[in-house]
Parts: structure tokens; sequence; C-alpha cells
């Protein structure tokens, strides 16, 4: 800087236009970029608000000709519209520029790594200097959108009667979810904190406090393993209701939803939003969260292929498993080595092996040929849907991985043969889901979702009386909300009784002990006036994924981590002093590098 009296800035470059035709500006930005042109120089200035053309005279300005890319600016100067013939169209503010006055450098510029706005620099270089990525339209856009999104969410949950309302970030470690990050107390040597996976335990207590209706925009910690839609640290949108049913809950966030089209999307009419139980969409889509987009449904096939004289069929059949197919377009062309490929891939996702047939040029070609024989097959095909040119993937197995094989295979296929209609969203509420799965790597039951939700009223004897052999029939008063093949928020009732809270610990192979160790001061709070309530938490940054079409979550977030939950730009995790430790009471005896 040289020192000049401070200029406070009058307007964001991006928002002047004819209408400050005439007026002195003072602007502050970055060099977008600088043509010299010897007699004059033109600068297109920038900040989060656009480009602002400034026409510099060197003579007014010597040093105009030392300026580079990035270069950090304050000017002040004339707005005045540009001569006939040179307008800028694809500028806000294509119709004027500004005649420089006076040019203060605020700041130098090295020259950048990459170019802002070039879509092949790698991903690692971007992260490195997220500080830069982050100059860009692209994130500086979705940046805002979110901001927007925020706001949209506060102010609306606030118009319903909700309270916005902070919990503890430093909190207790809990099981029956990801891990855990834990935090290591000073004070309390030995002991740790954890961050929260979300505010489930205090929502509900919040409920119990008489709050009646909560929300949060909570920032929860899972320390699992990343895909493009998880981060190590994430936001969600979580609230709680007292005196509420399912209809209500949904109600409400159906109509979130509505005003978050409206004024994102501009989008007036999101229609019907269809409800679903967790069964029918496992049956017709194979997954708990199908895209509607997509329309291809799975069929099932074990009453056409009955008797039919296939030995693997019979087999399946006659242990009370399932014969269930899909049927694709515009595959019968693939090679032999191609439906090889499937079959693989169809073990590798569990499946025993893949039946498929296609139809090429009016040939039919199956593995199961000689034992189905040509007017099966066909029946199978039409069964199923099948067009001239298709094919069709049978799988033969329990209702279970038939449905995640062929699941995969249907959101597989569709994305690789263009088959999604990408002009509109599709939304579903999917409900009653298992309130329990078994795992046989701990041969026990687990809660599917957490261990708070309430089951269905009928299905309550079976986990009060304990009767483990039916838990699979136990069914939750849970509900999701789907969005284009994502689990845009996910919630349910709450168990609000004591005694059903403690059989629902048991089912999960949890003493009276453990439970007391780990939850006393929950159990404690649902014996002084507990009311029926419920919620739901949608995920923001898969919420801004859809929003803002992208394909992966860090586009969302101001600071992602890589998917080996790392951050480039800090090098964080990194090493800390060894006298932190020793305050802490922490020694490490290996460290392992993975």
């Amino acid at each position: 800087m040289t020192g000049k009296a401070y200029k406070r800035r009058t307007h964001y470059c991006g928002l002047l236009n004819e209408t400050h035709a005439g007026q002195t500006v003072v602007l502050k930005g970055w060099v977008d970029t600088r043509r010299d042109h010897g007699g004059l120089v033109f600068i297109d200035l920038r900040d989060r608000e656009g480009i602002v053309q400034v026409v510099v005279d060197p003579q007014k300005v010597p040093h105009v000709h030392d300026i580079r890319n990035e270069y950090v600016l304050s000017i002040q100067g004339l707005v005045r519209l540009r001569p006939e013939g040179m307008v800028n169209q694809q500028l806000a503010s294509g119709k004027i520029e500004v005649e420089v006055s006076e040019l203060e450098v605020l700041s130098s510029a090295r020259p950048l790594p990459f170019g802002l706005n070039e879509e092949k620099t790698s991903e690692t270089l971007r992260l490195q200097y997220r500080y830069l990525d982050l100059r860009s339209k692209k994130l500086q856009k979705i940046l805002r959108t979110r901001h927007q999104v925020m706001q949209l969410v506060r102010a609306y949950l606030s118009e319903q009667g909700f309270w916005e309302i902070e919990t503890p970030i430093l909190y207790k470690s809990t099981p029956e979810g990801a891990r855990d990050y834990l935090v290591p107390s000073r004070v309390h040597k030995g002991s740790f904190y954890a961050l929260p996976q979300s505010p489930q335990t205090l929502k509900q207590l919040l409920m119990v406090s008489g709050i009646d209706r909560y929300f949060q925009i909570a920032r929860c910690f899972r320390d699992e393993d990343l895909r493009a839609d998880r981060q190590p640290e994430f936001s969600q949108i979580d609230m709680e209701m007292s005196f509420v049913d399912e209809q209500e809950v949904m109600e409400v966030n159906e109509n979130l939803l509505r005003v978050l089209w409206r004024e994102i999307r501009g989008q007036e009419d999101i229609g019907d939003i269809p409800r679903m139980t967790y069964h029918d969409v496992m049956k017709r889509y194979g997954s708990d969260k199908p895209d509607l987009r997509i329309p291809w449904e799975i069929k099932d096939l074990s009453s056409v292929v009955r008797g039919a004289g296939f030995q693997v069929f019979e087999d399946v059949l006659e242990r009370g498993d399932h014969v269930r197919g899909l049927g694709v377009p515009q595959v019968g062309g693939f090679s032999r080595s191609q439906w090889d490929k499937f079959t693989k891939m169809a073990r590798q996702l569990g499946a025993k092996g893949l039946v498929w047939i296609k139809e090429d040029q009016g040939k039919l070609s199956s593995p199961a040929a000689k034992f189905l024989g040509e007017e099966k097959l066909r029946e199978i095909l039409d069964v199923l849907q099948v067009p001239k040119g298709g094919g069709a993937f049978i799988v033969a197995d329990t209702f279970d991985v038939s449905s995640s094989v062929l699941g995969h295979f249907r959101s597989f296929l569709a994305h690789e043969l263009n088959a999604i209609d990408t002009s509109r969203d599709s939304f579903l509420w999917v409900t009653d889901f298992p309130l329990f799965e078994f795992s046989t790597e701990e041969k026990r039951w687990v809660a599917r979702h957490h261990p708070f939700t309430e089951p269905k009223e009928e299905d309550v004897p079976i986990l009060l009386e304990g009767r483990k052999d039916e838990f699979y029939k136990v069914r939750a008063r849970a509900y999701d909300l789907v969005c284009n093949g994502h689990e845009l928020a996910g919630g349910g009732l709450r168990i609000y009784r004591q005694d059903l809270q403690q059989a629902m610990f048991r089912a999960l192979s949890m003493s009276d002990q453990e439970a007391q160790e780990k939850f006393g001061y929950f159990l404690k709070a649902l014996q002084y006036g507990t009311p029926p309530h419920g919620g739901i938490a949608w995920g923001l940054d898969r919420l801004l994924m859809i929003l803002c079409e992208t394909e992966a979550i860090r586009d969302v977030m101001a600071f992602p981590k890589t998917t080996k939950a790392s951050c480039l730009m800090s090098e964080a995790p990194s090493p800390v002093d060894g006298e932190q430790l020793v305050e802490l009471g922490i020694k490490l005896s290996s460290l392992t590098e993975t």
C-alpha cells in the first residue's frame, strides 16, 4: 500500500450498472484480467458480486503498468456509459465502465498455480490451494447458495414455531453408530469427550424440557470410511417436534422442501410426493433410496419360471427364495465378454451368479437357453417389458440379495446408458423401515438407524416380550425423504416410554448395567413426563449437492477433507507437541502409517 488515506468502498463491482452513470465510486477487488493498450490500460476488476471494467490512463497513474492478475486494488473513478458498439452483453455491468482517477495497490500477488476457472486442474492441487479455488465463479456461487439455503431454513422454521438452540460439541461417546471422534480431557485424565455424530439424545431431552419445537444447523462428526457424498465432518438441518405423528412431521418438511425448490430452483410446483413402504421400494427398485427418474422396475419371475425345467431356479424356489429380474433397453448388442463382466459384478455384490437374456436383431441369447427354451425366454422378456434390442438381468436368491444386486444394476446401467431424466427432480417418502437388522459379524441384532426409534404400535409386543426370533418383523415409525437416488433427510418418531427404551437396549444385547453407564441420564429423564415426539435431520451438504448439481460433497463445503479424511491445505491431521500429550496424560505406544 502507498499509505494514502483510507477510502470506504461505495459499491460492489458486479452490482454497478447504467443507473450509476455520472457517479463517482470507490471499488475494491482483484484484477481478473488486464489489457495494456499503451495509451490506456483496461482492467476487469472482480469481487464476489462480479466484474466491472475500469479504464486507467497511465499518464495519471504511472504505476498501472506494474499491475498483474490477482493484485488487490482500491480505485476511485467516474462511472460512464461505454462507447457505442463496446457494450459487453456477458456482464451485468457490461453497459458501463469506470474511468479511474485514483488507484492504490492494496496487495500484490504471485502467479497462481492454476487458472481460477480451469476445469482440468487436478483435485489435489485445488485442495492444496483451496483459498484460491474458492475465488472461482463455480465455488462462489455454491457458497452463496449455501448461505441462501441456511437463511431460508431459519426463516421457515422460525415461522413454524421452532426455536434454534445450540447443543454441545463436546459430549458423551455413544454406541450403535459410526466410530466417534474422541477428545481427551486434560482436567479428567483418562476420560474422553466425543464429538457428536448427531444431537440425537440432546434434542430429545429438549422435548422433555418442554421446548416443543427445536431446530439447529448442527455440525456432526463421524469417523467412517469416506466416499463422494460423505465427509468426516458435515452439517445437518436437525429438528424435533413434540405431540406429533408421522404425517405432521412429513407435512412440515414437505413445505420446507417446496420453499427451497421455489426460491433456489425457481420451481413453483414440485407436485405431490409419493409415499412407499420400505418393503415396496425394495421389491420394485432394489434400493431404499431409489431414483424414480429411472423408468425400470424389478419384477418377480417366480411364477413364470416355476416348473420350466431349469434346476437352478427350481432349487431356489424350493427353499422359499425368489427369482427376480430387471429389463433394460439398449443392452442386446453387448458382447459376450461384457455379459461375463456383469456376471462377475453380480457375484461381487453377493449373488451366486447371474442369468441374462439378450435380444439382438430378433435373435435371443442366454446361458439358460437350452434349459428354458425360446418360448419361455420371450415370455420372461415380455413380463420384464424388455423392448427390442434390450436384455434381462435375472437373479435367483434371497429377497435381500436379489434386491441389492438388481438395484445396483438398475442404477449403474441407467447412468451408463444415459437413461435418467435429468430434466426433473424426483421425490419420495420411504416409510416403515425394519427396526432391526442382524449383524453377522457381531452375531446380534443391531438398530437399523439408532436405538431411539419407536416401533409400530402393533409390533411393540415383540420388543417388550423380547421375542428375538421375530425381530425381523418389527417395523420402525421411521421415514426417509429421497431425492434423485439420494437420502435427503431421515427421521422417525421416538421412544418416549422408559420401559420400551430399556427393552430396546436389551434387544441390542446391552445389559441393564451397560445401559445405565451409557444412557443413564437419558433413561432417568424419561421418568419425568416425556411427551410423544419425533423429528428428522436433513443432510445439508447432500441437499446442496442436489441443488447445485455437483457430483461430490466436497464441492459444497468451504474447506473439505480428502477421502482419507485429511486437509491438503493445512496438512491436518498432524503430530502434536510431546508436552501437549503429557498434559493430557497420553502416551503413544506405537505409530503405524497406513
